[in-house]
């Protein structure tokens, strides 16, 4: 195995000092042009590389940040990471992102690897609906900023939507449309934002003097595709099968799309189907989704900031209080819920 090229490795091709390349590499205004550009040449033909660790552990800062999601398959946690990552680089920082699957057991794993190479910070969407993992977590006092969850203290910031607000475009929607019998078809129900967005349905079926017996939940153990497939086929084995369905989120909603295709099902006219999140396939759709849309890039962005901001205070050159920002969700009205009833 070739050895890796050290910074004495380039003093000695150079035939310079240590200290000068390192003052090349770090402060080049401070060397003269020509040695400049002789330990350059060497660092060039000898293929070294600075090590980013080493550096780290003399300044005591990473240049890294750490983001944790729920599901990376999801095209809307890859939107969070986008407008992670943008503000993450205008700040000359790179992004480590983590895939915790909805397994409390995984997030811990990568909470503590974020812990091991001492992040700058992390962005964390939480899986653990105990709050252990978080709680475990802060002993190693690296701050983090919670994304697609609101704070229930004042020790972090976090950056959400209003996900109650969100359930209840939906089903206000779908009542105003004329259904009464609304499946909703939800997900693992220790997380946060399912339990939210149906709170929301049952406010607005209360607004429309309708009760709760009119929402039909039925759970999945994911939030995917395949979870929503089998949340179809259970659909269609009621008796008395709902008339519209809303869904936890969108790749959700396409499983019950296909279930409802495959069966020869009519999307809108059998059954009106609404997700959550609006992902680039809602529009793309067979039968265009209705969805509640998310500014998922946004969310990501702010939480990025806010995240450095902290960090910032604590390296002591700007102020910061830990803030909860809600944003506001919107409804997009496609074909798959325009049925007239």
């Amino acid at each position: 195995m070739a050895q890796s090229v050290g910074i004495k490795d380039v003093a000695r091709a150079a035939g310079v000092s240590v200290g000068t390349v390192s003052n090349v590499i770090n402060r080049p205004d401070t060397v003269a042009t020509e040695t400049r550009a002789r330990v350059q040449s060497a660092i060039d033909r000898l293929g070294y590389v600075r090590s980013e660790s080493a550096r780290q552990l003399r300044a005591g800062r990473s240049r890294i940040m750490g983001l944790l999601v729920l599901d990376m398959g999801n095209p809307f946690f890859v939107d969070v990471a986008r407008g992670a990552e943008r503000a993450a680089r205008d700040a000359g920082l790179g992004v480590m992102v983590c895939n915790s699957a909805q397994s409390a057991g995984e997030e811990a794993e990568y909470l503590s690897l974020f812990a091991e190479q001492r992040v700058r910070g992390v962005l964390l969407t939480p899986a653990d609906a105990t709050g252990r993992n978080i709680e475990t977590f802060r002993r190693h006092n690296i701050p983090f900023v919670l994304v697609d969850r609101v704070a229930e203290g004042a020790t972090e910031c976090s950056v959400s939507v209003d996900d109650v607000a969100g359930g209840a475009l939906a089903v206000r929607h779908l009542v105003d449309a004329g259904h009464r019998s609304i499946a909703y078809v939800s997900g693992p129900p220790g997380l946060n934002q399912v339990r939210d967005r149906r709170t929301g349905a049952l406010n607005a079926l209360a607004e429309a003097g309708l009760g709760p017996d009119c929402l039909r939940e039925l759970p999945t153990e994911r939030l995917d595709v395949a979870a929503g497939r089998d949340a179809g086929a259970r659909l269609l084995g009621l008796a008395d099968r709902p008339t519209a369905v809303f869904c936890a989120n969108d790749l959700l909603a396409l499983g019950v799309l296909q279930a409802m295709y495959a069966a020869g099902i009519t999307v809108p006219d059998d059954l009106a189907i609404v997700g959550y999140d609006d992902i680039e396939f809602a529009a793309a759709a067979a039968v265009p989704l209705t969805s509640v849309r998310q500014p998922a890039v946004t969310m990501g962005a702010m939480a990025a900031e806010l995240l450095l901001e902290e960090t910032e205070a604590e390296a002591g050159t700007t102020r910061h209080e830990h803030r909860r920002v809600v944003l506001q969700p919107e409804l997009v009205v496609r074909r798959s819920s325009l049925s007239a009833r």
